[in-house]
């Protein structure tokens, strides 16, 4: 059974006559309706019954049409997609650890190139999904972090997954909190200081290791800690609970407005904030412009 014999059966279908189906496929008709009776010899089931006043569809016809719409539709929009390139949207998606300069990025990516020819995706997520996006080619890039802590154990998995790592910047830590936060006003803060606050900390899932914290500094006993998911409820909680977490010091306000500070960690640590990407994958135009714009966030910091 071929897809030409399931288009044949439709159209002999929509059109209830041999002969007006057989010019709309632009052949014969005694070639069309033998193409009809190999396919329903094929079948063992008879789909159409023929008379003088035209055709008639049987119950098992009325069902294997049902299916071959279904799979008729569905090899148009592979065809859409994948073969007319008229009409293909150039995918670009990128995955990254909770970081709003990340996004931001993002953002003048898809401004730079417009969302007439290109589809755009971008995930916030767990610090080993971003891994296995990049490693699936789910995304192109993935957006993370290494330091002293968990560079080896990072490094194994990106050699085991395909990976390679590249270094965008280096920073130092700081104390991300409320602009109403008791500590908010420090030139800098002790990490004793913060012993009475909630630390706050992206759930990481099954994959809850202390080298995929996506906060340094992962080993401290904290008092106080609430696991969350995303950035926006870590933001509510830094406002109503006086919480905080320990970031980059890179903060975006035009994305999450001047509600939020952060305050330098009087500690000798230091990140690493670096993409990952396939190896041997040469990079898109798309991932040269969202790297270039991952750079600037760096150099303004």
């Amino acid at each position: 059974m071929t897809l030409q014999q399931m288009r044949y059966a439709v159209t002999v279908a929509d059109c209830g006559s041999m002969n007006e189906a057989a010019h709309r496929l632009f052949i014969t008709q005694p070639s069309l309706s033998s193409t009809i009776r190999e396919l329903e010899k094929e079948l063992g089931l008879t789909l159409f019954l023929r008379s003088n006043r035209g055709i008639s569809i049987t119950r098992d016809g009325e069902e294997f049409l049902g299916y071959a719409r279904q799979i008729i539709a569905q090899y148009g929009m592979l065809e859409e997609r994948f073969i007319d390139r008229s009409k293909r949207k150039v995918k670009f998606s990128v995955s990254t650890q909770h970081y709003s300069f990340a996004v931001k990025a993002f953002i003048q990516t898809a401004q730079e190139f417009g969302f007439d020819n290109y589809e755009f995706a971008i995930h916030e997520t767990k610090t080993h999904t971003v891994m296995n996006h990049v490693r699936n080619m789910k995304s192109e890039l993935g957006v993370l972090y290494l330091n002293d802590f968990n560079r080896d154990a990072l490094t194994k998995i990106f050699h085991e997954y395909g990976l390679e790592f590249h270094k965008l910047f280096d920073c130092s830590i700081s104390v991300y909190m409320s602009r109403r936060h008791p500590l908010a006003s420090k030139a800098s803060i002790h990490i004793e200081e913060l012993e009475p606050y909630p630390c706050l900390s992206f759930e990481q899932g099954d994959y809850n290791s202390f080298y995929f914290a996506e906060e340094v500094l992962s080993t401290y006993d904290y008092k106080k800690i609430i696991k969350a998911d995303d950035r926006a409820t870590l933001l509510n909680l830094m406002t109503g609970l006086n919480a905080f977490t320990l970031c980059s010091g890179i903060i975006t306000e035009d994305l999450n407005g001047s509600d939020y500070v952060a305050v330098p960690l009087e500690s000798s640590d230091r990140m690493t904030i670096g993409y990952i990407m396939k190896t041997r994958v040469e990079l898109t135009d798309l991932g040269r412009s969202y790297i270039e714009n991952l750079k600037q966030a760096g150099e303004s910091f």
